[in-house]
């Protein structure tokens, strides 16, 4: 029993479809009912079993509703996929300044990317953690980027030192803080947590600049979302192994 935000399209989505190959219960979490719908139809069609689940992680209601629409309809959850993410400037951030530059961003725009993807993930995941407690093996895996590691960041003439971001390489560094956190609280119960950087993935995020498919992507999201019980806890991993923090 998977459930992945943001899951309409994109990593998610193509995370949905390989853990359904897998013979998981897909719930696709989306902000719109139909696109949610249309996502699950074709999983279905594919041969898997997959569900729409409205939800919206900056809005608290719909957070609750589906968590109580989980419990009732299967119990338990086995996996969280923390996927929905913006970056505050629009499809195409490599071409919007506002964002990249600190001294010329918009607060306004850092406080709408941190509400999506950092107070977002605790509202979720704080909501499915009761249902997780069910499961025997639940796993939680936070959508991460290269870009939020400090020591790439840091690096003077590195692969990121020219792509600043003020609003979201930040809010993702929050949330691999994040990750350790719940790793900490929830490793006596077996609930592994993680971070994944997924590569630099064609999605609408960055304008389909991306060189990697969404498949790509999602195959170490996927590893990570089905860990045995001696997998990583507290970890910022890619496909390649540990990203430095």
């Amino acid at each position: 029993m998977a459930l992945i935000t943001g899951a309409n399209k994109g990593i998610g989505r193509a995370t949905g479809e390989l853990l359904a190959a897998q013979g998981a219960t897909v719930l696709v979490g989306a902000r719109d009912p139909r696109r949610g719908e249309e996502t699950a139809a074709a999983v279905r069609a594919a041969g898997g079993d997959a569900h729409a689940v409205v939800l919206d992680v900056t809005d608290p209601a719909t957070v609750r509703a589906a968590a109580d629409w989980i419990g009732d309809r299967f119990g338990r959850l086995d996996v969280l996929v923390n996927n929905a993410g913006i970056t505050g400037s629009g499809q195409a951030a490599p071409q919007d300044a506002l964002d990249r530059v600190p001294s010329a961003v918009d607060v306004e725009r850092v406080r709408a990317v941190f509400d999506t993807n950092v107070f977002g993930v605790i509202t979720v995941t704080n909501a499915m953690i009761p249902l997780l407690r069910r499961s025997a093996a639940a796993r939680i895996v936070n959508l991460s980027t290269h870009a939020a590691s400090l020591a790439l960041t840091a690096t003077v003439d590195g692969p990121l030192a020219d792509l600043p971001s003020a609003a979201y390489s930040p809010s993702k560094t929050a949330l691999n803080a994040l990750t350790l956190q719940y790793a900490n609280e929830l490793r006596p119960e077996n609930i592994l947590v993680n971070a994944v950087a997924p590569g630099y993935v064609d999605t609408d995020i960055n304008g389909h600049t991306g060189f990697l498919t969404p498949a790509e992507g999602a195959a170490v999201v996927v590893r990570l979302a089905t860990l045995g019980d001696d997998g990583p806890t507290g970890g910022f991993l890619s496909a390649d192994g540990p990203v430095p923090w």
